[in-house]
């Protein structure tokens, strides 16, 4: 690193340029001569089989080129043995068009084409679809009997039941989370440019360009013959982790009319494919009357669907971010006639770590003790899932600093203790914790003709930063100016990504542009000295630096060469490399951590809750840019907010159908909404997690914040609300 290094700069966004003016363009802006339109037509029973399907209306619309149904798409490589995508859940994954049977509510059953997507959406309407209905089941408590083992097993430890009967206190609560859904502003979208020879460009609205090309290769018996760009996703959250229905429908009306073919879902199929699954979570927890947690169980039931066993990291977070010697961590599936749910910001531990921390308030006022303190009082440096100690992890300082911001030392101990006319004030807090993951990546850098220098890999930009960071890492590395590096990314052309998920970008996509950057340098610096009057002749790396656009001799500054000046001379130079976690981190467990601190105001009378104010202390080890960071946190902040307060997919399960499948009553936060949010990184150091010392902040915003608003209420209130969210209704 330079030292004027743009890590650890609040740089502005390298693309805001180009969203702000509409020029960056997504999965359904791309422009192609003759493209035609799809419209998905879904069905309206939750279970049983197609017994007839009507296009003849739908047919006669001038303009309609196609209906496709299961009875007339073309033959498809990997129906018999479904093919698996990288974020696949256990089980055989959906097939849109299979056969005739319905699996759900909302299922894709014909895909009307036509020259335009008005006309084909109204002829969509024209389709008349016939139904042999079975009995069907979508209340996840009402198989709770029925409910099996997931088939990720958990961790536990010690003799939690005989710790937790010798226990001097005890609590044991249920503690309820609904189905949510991502709703990113853009919809899933799929333009397939159809080409000679069944050679497909494929526009996708995804979180990974390479498992989208792998999915259609596989899927379609297409390999080598598909590309798929993803430059701008107008947010995911999740929802683009794996390929959606549109894209192989899309793909499947392309090779039948051997045209190119758009399709693009409306706000209300959003909802028809994956979400945050409702959960039930039970917490019990045996401890002193110093708050010395003695016993702790977390067991959980979640939904998934009858064709695939979904599971996320619920139950472990329990086991990990505490002191306790008994544990048991249990996590069963509850089968229902729904789609699969899908990872969804934070996965697991959003909904996880909410039940934990609210038990953990719980505790707090059963043992008379400061839920800070208690907090305190259970720390461990160490995963006790793992039994490893963590690379870093400054709880510590992230509790200590984010409570003198707030001003907690102030709070009183007692609920409906705090009033300010009317209303109820309450202050509570929450911890936050998450993965500090890499995966393997590959990326390449090319110092170009012109001096410039461009750095690519097949990763993806879901509203993150990771335009501008990588850009920064790049700079950084070659000691160049912002403006004279471009970072690409969403092709899968380009060099291996993983998916865009789980706050590993920077970690692993990161990593793999540092060291691209490092193998570059060195190709430089042979550049440099292939004239024998070079005064770079017989130096190595150590004693060259790169500043400013050039290559420096560190013994005489004054010895210096343009790099654009270099590469006029030795032709474009390239490097690329590939990562993977180092064998130091086997040693470790690794996270990023966080303390929230809330402030709410509860109308008595009324039920409404305002959270008037966040404090959110966050331990990311080295933040790449402060600005953009600062901004994934305020992100995850509001939609906690959101989590406790408003959001909740509705189900009418005498139908089996999502009742609220829309952004005019499926309530998220707006602006009015949000008050003051405090966001801040504490120092933390860690040379273990990878060579940028960076974890990511994606996630770890969302984490804690919907336990440390209902903690709040509950202070305010006196009422413990366990079911999310926590609406008037229930406080009254």
């Amino acid at each position: 690193m330079n030292s004027t290094s743009p890590i650890g700069q609040p740089l502005p966004r390298v693309d805001g340029r180009l969203k702000v003016t509409g020029q960056a363009k997504y999965a359904a802006e791309f422009e192609i001569p003759g493209l035609l339109h799809g419209s998905v037509v879904n069905s309206t029973i939750a279970r049983g089989r197609v017994r007839r399907i009507d296009t003849t209306a739908a047919e006669a619309v001038a303009g309609v080129v196609l209906v496709l149904t299961h009875e007339n798409r073309p033959p498809v490589a990997s129906y018999d043995e479904p093919y698996q995508d990288d974020d696949a859940a256990d089980g055989s994954p959906f097939r849109p068009l299979y056969n005739d049977r319905v699996l759900y509510s909302g299922q894709p059953l014909a895909l009307v084409v036509a020259e335009s997507l008005e006309l084909a959406r109204y002829a969509g309407s024209l389709v008349r679809i016939e139904y042999d209905v079975e009995p069907h089941q979508t209340d996840l408590a009402a198989v709770r009997e029925q409910a099996h083992p997931a088939p990720e097993e958990v961790p536990s430890r010690g003799d939690f039941e005989a710790a937790y009967r010798g226990a001097p206190l005890q609590i044991d609560h249920e503690y309820g989370t609904p189905i949510e859904h991502h709703n990113p502003m853009e919809p899933h979208a799929s333009t397939v440019h159809y080409q000679p020879g069944d050679e497909l460009i494929i526009y996708d609205k995804t979180q990974g360009v390479q498992n989208c090309m792998r999915y259609v290769e596989g899927v379609f018996g297409l390999e080598g013959k598909v590309q798929v760009r993803s430059p701008f996703v107008g947010g995911a959250f999740g929802s683009g982790l794996r390929p959606q229905y549109q894209l192989p429908l899309a793909v499947m009306a392309a090779l039948k009319l051997k045209r190119s073919v758009r399709v693009v879902l409306k706000r209300q199929q959003m909802f028809t494919f994956g979400y945050r699954p409702r959960t039930l979570q039970r917490l019990a927890i045996g401890f002193s009357p110093n708050g010395r947690l003695e016993a702790l169980h977390h067991g959980s039931l979640g939904q998934t669907s009858r064709f695939e066993d979904f599971t996320e990291h619920e139950v472990e977070w329990s086991g990990a971010l505490y002191a306790c010697d008994n544990v048991q961590l249990e996590y069963k599936l509850g089968s229902l006639d729904v789609y699969t749910p899908i990872d969804m910001r934070a996965p697991g531990a959003a909904i996880g770590v909410y039940a934990l921390e609210a038990a953990m308030d719980e505790v707090a006022y059963a043992a008379a003790i400061d839920p800070l303190q208690l907090r305190l009082r259970n720390y461990t440096g160490i995963n006790g899932n793992q039994g490893k100690p963590y690379s870093s992890k400054e709880l510590r300082a992230c509790y200590e600093q984010g409570a003198e911001r707030f001003g907690w030392s102030r709070r009183p101990l007692e609920a409906r203790s705090m009033r300010d006319g009317h209303e109820l004030i309450g202050w509570g807090m929450a911890t936050g914790v998450w993965e500090a993951m890499q995966m393997p990546a590959s990326a390449k850098a090319c110092l170009a003709a012109d001096g410039r220098l461009i750095v690519s890999s097949a990763t993806a930009d879901i509203g993150t930063g990771t335009y501008t960071v990588m850009t920064q890492i790049a700079a950084s590395a070659l000691g160049l100016p912002m403006d004279r590096v471009e970072f690409r990314l969403g092709d899968s052309r380009f060099a291996q990504a993983p998916l865009e998920g789980g706050s590993a970008t920077v970690s692993s996509v990161g990593s793999a542009v540092h060291q691209a950057c490092v193998g570059l340098r060195e190709k430089i610096l042979d550049a440099a000295q292939q004239s024998p009057a070079s005064p770079f002749t017989g130096a190595s790396l150590d004693d060259v630096a790169f500043e400013d656009g050039e290559l420096v001799l560190k013994r005489d500054p004054a010895r210096r060469v343009p790099l654009a000046q270099l590469i006029q001379t030795s032709g474009t130079l390239e490097a690329e490399a590939s990562v993977k976690p180092g064998d130091e981190r086997e040693k470790y467990a690794t996270g990023t951590h966080s303390a929230i601190f809330v402030e709410v105001r509860v109308d008595e009378a009324l039920g409404t809750v305002r959270v008037t104010r966040v404090v959110s202390a966050v331990a990311a080890g080295k933040v790449i840019n402060p600005k953009t960071a600062a901004s994934q946190i305020l992100g995850g902040v509001v939609w906690g907010i959101g989590m406790a307060l408003h959001e909740e997919t509705w189900t009418d399960h005498r139908l089996g159908r999502y009742m609220n499948h829309n952004l005019a009553e499926y309530h998220v936060p707006v602006n009015a909404d949000i008050h003051d949010i405090d966001v801040f990184f504490v120092e933390e150091q860690d040379s273990v997690v990878n060579d940028l010392g960076s974890k990511g902040v994606g996630e770890i915003g969302i984490v804690g914040v919907a336990a440390a608003v209902a903690n709040a209420i509950y202070h305010a209130t006196g009422k413990r609300v366990r079911d999310l969210p926590i609406t008037p209704d229930k406080l009254l």
